[in-house]
């Protein structure tokens, strides 16, 4: 698969068919990207596990924190990597080792993060993977809710967006809705 480009339609299947995220490089500072993410995901209806060693037995946003993905007690449909592109190497190795254990279906690695050896082998291991996105950007973006912070997501269109109660284009990634619409 091409990593440098991905299309909507394969971005979104992964998006709406997954209901856990193993969030590996959570981190519990409210300035940090890893955090925010956390907080929309959890948000839009994902079950979300913080794992890092050393928040490990303490809580992120509500959530127990494991110290690797081996110590996560569920599954996790998406390997969601917030680490150097190095580090990802071995986050792909466990995860691809324990990949029926959790059900891993999707390796993601974070905006920066690139590592080619490392998709190559999950994907060769049955795994989607997805290099340099945010899942947190990919769901405001496919949703239309990135185009309402003045973000261009280079679409014209003169079509007003389908809203649901809570004013958010729930319906553009099929099956997601948040706590709040349940």
């Amino acid at each position: 698969m091409n990593h440098d480009r991905y299309l909507d339609p394969y971005i979104a299947g992964i998006l709406a068919e997954a209901r856990t995220i193993a969030m590996v490089g959570a981190s519990a500072a409210t300035s940090r990207p890893s955090y925010f993410a956390m907080k929309y995901l959890l948000g839009k209806g994902y079950e979300v596990i913080p794992v890092n060693p050393n928040l490990a037995g303490k809580e992120i946003q509500g959530r127990p924190v494991y110290a690797s993905l081996a110590d996560i007690p569920g599954t996790a449909d998406i390997v969601d990597i917030f680490r150097t592109s190095a580090a990802a190497a071995d986050v792909v190795r466990e995860a691809i080792a324990l990949k029926d254990k959790l059900r891993v279906k999707v390796i993601w690695m974070q905006l920066g993060v690139r590592n080619d050896a490392a998709a190559a082998s999950a994907e060769a291991a049955g795994l989607k993977v997805v290099m340099n996105r945010c899942a947190k950007i990919e769901y405001g973006r496919l949703s239309g809710e990135i185009g309402w912070a003045g973000v261009n997501v280079g679409i014209l269109s003169s079509t007003r967006p389908l809203l649901s109660g809570r004013g958010v284009q729930d319906h553009v990634i099929a099956g997601k809705r948040t706590q709040r619409n349940r």
